[in-house]
């Protein structure tokens, strides 16, 4: 039970690392909605799963692992909106980077 869970827990970080290594060329190549929401989702997927072992790792007792739990979904929940309005009312993640590089 719990170690199937881990397996394919583990097995999901990665399959989203490669899906951002996939991701950051097509940005590049093929700038487009598509690309952005798919930014804004692996991007989202990847930090919350990295806070949550820094969670894991460093935050200790029952009461303080559910606060901070609940807060790194509050976190992760604003992170991919504030990502989605930013890709529908404005250029979008992959024109913004764009944009920076030509500075």
């Amino acid at each position: 039970g719990s170690s199937k869970a881990a397996s394919l827990h583990w097995t999901g970080e990665r399959a989203v690392s490669v899906l951002l290594l996939g991701l950051l060329p097509a940005a590049y190549l093929c700038p487009g909605p598509a690309v952005d929401y798919s930014l804004a989702a692996a991007l989202t997927l990847h930090g919350h799963w990295g806070l949550g072992q820094v969670i894991t790792d460093y935050v200790h007792g029952d009461v303080p692992i559910k606060v901070a739990n609940a807060g790194l979904y509050v976190l992760s929940a604003l992170t991919f909106a504030g990502l989605c309005h930013f890709n529908y009312q404005d250029v979008g993640i992959c024109k913004a980077v764009a944009m920076l590089w030509s500075l």
